[in-house]
């Protein structure tokens, strides 16, 4: 699975599942319906556009793809809009390339094959983004340089970030999220709203690792619990537009006071592209 052809139609699936992610309405995120936190759609969809062609690079491994994405995102935009996105996704294409197509138990193998070359380009990576509420923690500092592999720095982290929890758990969390992505296309057939269900389905069980840096855990507790509430009213509708207005409220209140999901966000983007890679 080496030829320009496939590494092309990989990074149009990258490129998918970014747009799909903002096509959705997401309370509290940046989506085609309405800006906030002082962002734009274009600067995702540059973001998307920018990052594509690295993270996609069949002869890149984990951590170089993280750390060229990155770059080549922050060239473009000049700030961090996918950084979460990029480390979910960089394993989910890897194992695409190695495997010809993405199965749990193949990324499994690529998460446990990662390397101490992976950790520092990522420690890079995440160092140039400088993701809000990022202090220095006692053991693998992104700070510094590592000496352990990416699995076991993000197994060290995965108590306080949802994202390397993933790494931790074979992106376990993600995998739901396609059983739930497919069973709201199936019943409304609207692939828009599916995405939305699958957004609400991570803010509802997690508490948002963006929301708990920024603003700490009792307020990341209370959107979830808000979140817990909207997730069982919309899903139960047979038409998922009935609750927009009651959606784009609850949007609207989130960003006046700052708050942004980020991590159900780009726990959503690796859901959609995990789904397009196992059938690709």
């Amino acid at each position: 699975m080496q030829s320009a052809i496939v590494s092309n139609l990989v990074a149009e699936k990258y490129r998918e599942a970014c747009v799909a992610e903002l096509s959705a309405l997401k309370p509290g995120n940046v989506h085609i319906f309405a800006d906030g936190h002082g962002m734009v759609v274009q600067d995702f969809l540059k973001s998307a556009d920018a990052s594509m062609a690295p993270i996609s690079k069949p002869e890149f491994c984990v951590g170089e793809r993280i750390f060229q994405a990155v770059s080549a995102t922050w060239g473009e935009v000049g700030c961090n809009t996918n950084l979460g996105i990029i480390l979910l996704a960089a394993p989910l294409i890897q194992t695409a390339f190695l495997h010809n197509k993405l199965s749990q138990e193949a990324l499994k193998q690529t998460l446990q094959k990662l390397t101490v070359d992976d950790a520092r380009f990522a420690f890079q990576a995440i160092q140039l983004a400088s993701p809000a509420g990022l202090g220095e923690v006692a053991e693998h500092d992104v700070q510094k340089s590592p000496d352990v592999t990416l699995l076991k720095a993000m197994q060290v982290a995965a108590h306080r970030d949802l994202i390397a929890q993933q790494y931790a758990n074979g992106f376990a969390d993600v995998f739901v999220g396609v059983e739930l992505y497919l069973e709201y296309l199936a019943k409304w057939e609207r692939p828009a709203w599916a995405v939305t269900a699958v957004y609400l389905g991570f803010l509802a069980k997690f508490e948002d690792s963006h929301i708990a840096r920024k603003y700490g855990q009792d307020i990341a507790k209370d959107i979830q619990q808000q979140a817990q509430h909207h997730y069982a009213a919309f899903t139960k509708l047979e038409n998922p537009k009935l609750y927009q207005a009651t959606l784009l409220n609850w949007d609207e209140a989130l960003k006046n006071q700052g708050i942004n999901p980020g991590t159900s966000a780009d726990l959503t983007v690796a859901t959609i592209l995990a789904n397009s890679l196992m059938n690709i």
